[in-house]
């Protein structure tokens, strides 16, 4: 049998040290049968990725028949030592019929060097290069970049990172040398790629290039129809993972597989989805939608594209101010079509959570779907923010929520969003200033980013500093400038600053923008909540409660309610809500 390498795997509180045979909890070592240790080990090797039975059946019992309900018997025995010795934390989950994933992030520590989930290797995919002379073709060249992208994100998570699309974006057309972009992303390796499109035939141009000396380390080029461009993804992240010598599994290669549609039509569709999606106006999240509503319809079982159609449709009540009963049984299908196509996907799982966090309400189930996504793909920036989120509204998990948007931050560490929501979750925690200051990294990285610009305003609204937070909001920021949380923050501020009758035309333009098309009943709510007229405050918040408006999701940490949360009408109106109640 060939020697394990000198290794240990950290998770939660436990040491699993595989070569002593042990599990250690805070220095005390857990007894586990042999085969019962084994099964742990191979979870635990695997973490994030589903193993099958068969794969425990083989790999424990090689030489022997034994039935499955044994390895049931270990698994059993394995969650009820875990639970009992991790406060109750459920490690293990179980895929119907196929296997078992340990959920769990893992640190692997090797000859004494720890080597975190993204400091081993760091690889970072350039934009591809859109060198024909259709320009329309220009969504091609994106769409492939984000989906190489999240392609050799699966590869081996805990020992490559990839670095997130809207950092990457930053580097299109860049005129620095490789070596240049290598140290300003800490990264290691580089894909570089360029593509031509004349008539119905693309070449695809890939280079894998080490930063730190410039040296090519691969090309290849790749002429054909687009119908190829799927092949095109499987092949390159395989050679990718041979080159810099890392282990491409079975299961994620099959996962690399099952992630994008056979038709090439629905895979264009696709592509053109998610282009105007990244634009985040309401006209693009308009014609986004059509195309991931004609990418399902060329291919029914097409994951992506549903799990796309679930995010657009479930954004647009927040950055769109759609009305919820237009979009929630829309976006509610769109996600359960995702998980029925590709359960194993963590843009499924994450479509899932969004949908279950702002329309159905169901927070518990949210953070399972999100903390799922993240067992398949460690790499997967946007789940990490969304989870932040909903773990800051939870109330009382500040610590975790800010975890999350760390991690988020340190994967696409030039996204305005991780920024600006980093800003939300400082903000729900009471933190004014590092809220404020994640609020100016936004509008860095993003300038007049509407997100930022709301962020940064509430900041200053509740350090005292008034003028601020309108001059904040006077910048507007594009389409967002009309968003209602623009107006309702503006009326509020307004109220508190005494400025009554002004505060008064606020809310008067609400109405007015209400009676033409669905105004968030919230946004009226908080401005009478700044005038002080709670009887007033309470009637808005029980149409919005009606409306299953979901910026309702904001009440329980939201300092700016703290005048109505005395009132025994504000904690019932949360438990209608099934929204946790704090008293400060």
């Amino acid at each position: 049998m060939t020697e394990r390498p000198q290794v240990s795997y950290e998770f939660a509180n436990f040491r699993l040290l595989p070569r002593e045979k042990q599990l250690v909890c805070e220095e005390r070592p857990v007894k586990l049968q042999p085969k019962v240790f084994d099964t742990l080990l191979l979870l635990v090797e695997n973490h994030g990725r589903l193993v099958e039975k068969d794969s425990f059946l083989k790999g424990l019992w090689p030489d022997t028949f034994v039935e499955e309900a044994t390895l049931a018997h270990c698994v059993s025995e394995l969650r009820r030592t875990l639970r009992a010795e991790g406060n109750g934390v459920e490690f293990i989950e179980t895929v119907a019929k196929r296997g078992y994933r340990f959920l769990s992030p893992v640190k692997m520590t090797e000859l004494g060097a720890p080597v975190e989930a993204t400091s081993a290797s760091v690889l970072a995919v350039l934009p591809f290069e859109n060198l024909g002379p259709e320009t329309e073709r220009g969504y091609l060249a994106d769409g492939l970049t984000e989906e190489v992208i999240a392609a050799l994100g699966q590869i081996d998570p805990v020992r490559l990172g990839v670095i997130g699309r809207t950092t990457i974006m930053r580097y299109k057309h860049a005129t620095k040398s490789l070596k240049e972009i290598g140290g300003e992303l800490k990264s290691a390796f580089l894909v570089e790629s360029s593509l031509r499109s004349e008539g119905g035939r693309i070449r695809v141009t890939s280079k894998l290039v080490r930063a730190s000396d410039q040296v090519q380390i691969w090309s290849a080029t790749y002429d054909s129809e687009p119908k190829s461009m799927l092949a095109f993804q499987r092949e390159l992240s395989t050679t990718i993972a041979q080159q810099i010598s890392l282990r491409l599994s079975p299961e994620r290669l099959d996962a690399l597989a099952r992630r994008q549609a056979h038709n090439p039509e629905a895979y264009d569709a696709y592509l053109q989805g998610r282009y105007y999606w990244n634009l985040f106006t309401p006209a693009t999240t308009r014609k986004a939608v059509e195309c991931y509503l004609r990418a399902t319809q060329l291919d029914p079982n097409y994951a992506l594209a549903w799990s796309g159609l679930a995010d657009a449709y479930a954004s647009s009540p927040i950055h769109a101010d759609a009305r919820p009963a237009d979009v929630w049984e829309k976006a509610r299908h769109a996600a359960e079509q995702a998980i029925a196509a590709e359960p194993e996907l963590a843009e499924t799982q994450t479509s899932w959570g969004f949908v279950k966090f702002w329309l159905d309400w169901d927070w518990a189930e949210t953070e399972v779907a999100y903390r799922r996504a993240i067992a398949i793909d460690p790499n997967y920036s946007l789940v990490y923010r969304l989870l932040g989120i909903a773990l800051a509204h939870a109330g009382h998990r500040e610590e975790e929520a800010r975890q999350a948007m760390d991690r988020a931050r340190a994967l696409d560490p030039l996204q305005a969003m991780h920024h600006a929501l980093s800003a939300q979750v400082a903000f729900l925690a009471r933190d004014y200033t590092g809220a404020l200051e994640f609020a100016r990294q936004a509008s860095v990285v993003l300038s007049d980013f509407w997100i930022g610009n709301l962020q940064m305003a509430q900041a200053y609204e509740q350090l005292g500093e008034y003028e601020q937070a309108l001059t904040a909001l006077s910048r507007g920021g594009g389409a967002g400038g009309e968003n209602s949380k623009v107006f309702s923050l503006r009326g509020y501020v307004l109220a508190k600053m005494g400025r009554t009758d002004e505060a008064g035309q606020v809310l008067q333009t609400l109405e007015a923008i209400g009676r033409q098309r669905y105004m968030p009943p919230y946004a009226i709510a908080l401005v009478y909540a700044g005038l002080g007229d709670v009887d007033a405050a309470f009637e808005w918040l029980e149409r919005a409660v009606e409306a299953h408006d979901v910026h309702l999701a904001m009440l329980p940490s939201d300092a700016k309610w703290d005048g109505l949360r005395r009132d025994a009408r504000f904690a019932g109106l949360l438990g209608r809500c099934g929204l946790p109640y704090r008293s400060s």
